[in-house]
């Protein structure tokens, strides 16, 4: 009887995952085509901040250059990047959401504090961050081909270049490692803007869930609003490292993280490391409230399909 009830809980907690898996691979879909315009737009600010006067202007000459397929440069790698992330994420951050409930003696992964989700997501951005990585150092190139084409004064048909290409180059150049150029920033991006992500998040549903009800409760208008909280405490903590890792990934450089950190800070200023901030917040509400909606609606019909 006790092989029996064992089996059935290890099934459960695998049956678990996988929905976590899939509901945030949905999740990760969903938040690319609300906002990749906007991201594009972002890379660019943040890695050539010499070419452009502001969000409006980079937008505008993306588009008169490129039309929209400018605009979603880098979208089958940054699908592949978010859908490869979140389904990670949100797998990773159901178990360490049960190693954390156990590490504070609660019983109910429901009744943790948001602060202990929010460790939660610190711990599971560690692992979504290595299938993060590659993708996001293919997306971040093909955002910045035109511009990278016109410091070179190649005349080189940018729009022929596709994500294959630039995995082909890169392997051959640099090897496999060469898919993990921004590692060390992307961690710092991804730990600590994920403990403020899921912490955001989890506020935000607390203050929101109204009495009597539980926080899976509260439809989708208020998931979309505590979603793009979420989201917006994630990209205002540490967006000075995304500055970092997309220089890093664009331009090749082996500048140690720190040092080019102070070196930005010092000879272009310290509001250079927030280049791209602003369609990224813009871009962020939407983007991640579609993320969570998706998320919690294919988690709980997955969980009502399989319970029925």
């Amino acid at each position: 009887m006790e092989s029996t009830t064992s089996s059935g809980s290890q099934g459960i907690k695998i049956r678990e995952a996988a929905i976590d898996l899939l509901a945030g691979s949905l999740g990760g879909a969903a938040n690319v085509y609300v906002g990749q315009s906007l991201d594009t737009v972002k890379v660019k600010m943040q890695t050539f901040p010499h070419l452009y006067t502001n969000m409006v202007d980079c937008f505008k000459r993306t588009y008169n250059e490129g039309g929209i397929r400018g605009l979603y440069a880098g979208t089958i790698p940054a699908l592949a990047a978010n859908i490869a992330e979140n389904s990670v994420l949100f797998a990773a951050y159901g178990l360490c959401q049960k190693g954390v409930a156990w590490a504070v003696g609660i019983q109910k992964v429901e009744d943790l504090h948001p602060i202990s989700n929010a460790t939660a997501g610190f711990f599971a951005a560690f692992f979504s961050s290595f299938t993060l990585c590659p993708t996001e150092l293919v997306k971040c190139r093909l955002q910045a081909l035109q511009e990278v084409a016109k410091l070179k004064g190649t005349t080189e048909t940018v729009s022929n270049i596709g994500p294959w290409k630039i995995t082909r180059e890169i392997l051959k150049t640099d090897g496999v490692t060469g898919l993990f150029r921004g590692l060390v920033p992307t961690f710092f991006r991804e730990m600590p803007g994920y403990f403020f992500f899921f912490g955001g998040y989890e506020v935000c549903r607390h203050m929101l869930t109204p009495p009597g009800k539980t926080k899976d409760e509260i439809g989708p208008v208020r998931t979309i609003i505590c979603g793009g909280m979420g989201g917006v405490a994630l990209w205002v903590a540490i967006f000075p490292f995304d500055v970092i890792k997309s220089r890093v990934q664009i331009s090749n450089t082996t500048e140690p993280m720190i040092k080019m950190l102070f070196r930005i800070a010092r000879t272009e200023g310290i509001m250079s490391l927030y280049n791209g901030l602003g369609p990224t917040v813009i871009r962020t509400f939407p983007g991640t409230g579609a993320l969570f909606l998706a998320y919690e609606t294919s988690r709980k019909v997955l969980n009502d399909f399989f319970d029925n």
